[in-house]
């Protein structure tokens, strides 16, 4: 990693940093042992191993040639040895599918809820969330299809 974990604000940039190496092992490495992760889809994992695994797969599967941009974050000190991090990410060069032959750029925004060890910082949980602009929540159709939904819009 080229930098230390001496603030919190190191957690999402050596993030952004591993996933751009294709570095699970590095990522994973930013976890407590029993640390927790929760990706955009309400996957979660357990444990280091667990988010080493799912990153490895996700990084040789689904972003093997994605980029992730940091573009903002925001610390939150909770005490002097705890913070929670947000921290807007931009990715693009998603892989492809047959459903969508050239994936657009994907906003979200992590959330790493951080402490102070005696040899820097780690993360103890965090969570991904993709921003879909101009909408208020998800709503479940009669085919179980989740639709992003704007309820300011009346669909009456």
């Amino acid at each position: 990693m080229s930098a230390t974990l001496d603030s919190p604000e190191t957690i999402p940039q050596l993030f952004v940093e591993a996933w751009n190496r294709r570095d699970a092992r590095q990522i994973a490495a930013l976890f407590d042992p029993d640390g927790e992760f929760v990706n955009v889809t309400g996957l979660w994992w357990h444990r280091r191993e667990d988010i080493e695994r799912a990153h490895d797969y996700g990084l040789r599967t689904i972003f093997n040639n994605s980029t992730l941009t940091l573009t903002r974050t925001k610390t939150k000190y909770l005490a002097n040895h705890i913070a929670v991090v947000h921290a807007k990410v931009k990715l693009t060069g998603q892989t492809p599918t047959s459903e969508v032959p050239n994936p657009g750029a994907r906003h979200t925004i992590f959330t790493f809820v951080v402490h102070k060890l005696s040899d820097g910082w780690s993360c103890a949980a965090a969570q991904n969330t993709d921003i879909v602009p101009a909408m208020e929540t998800h709503i479940r159709d009669e085919k179980n299809q989740l639709h992003a939904v704007d309820y300011r819009r009346s669909t009456q």
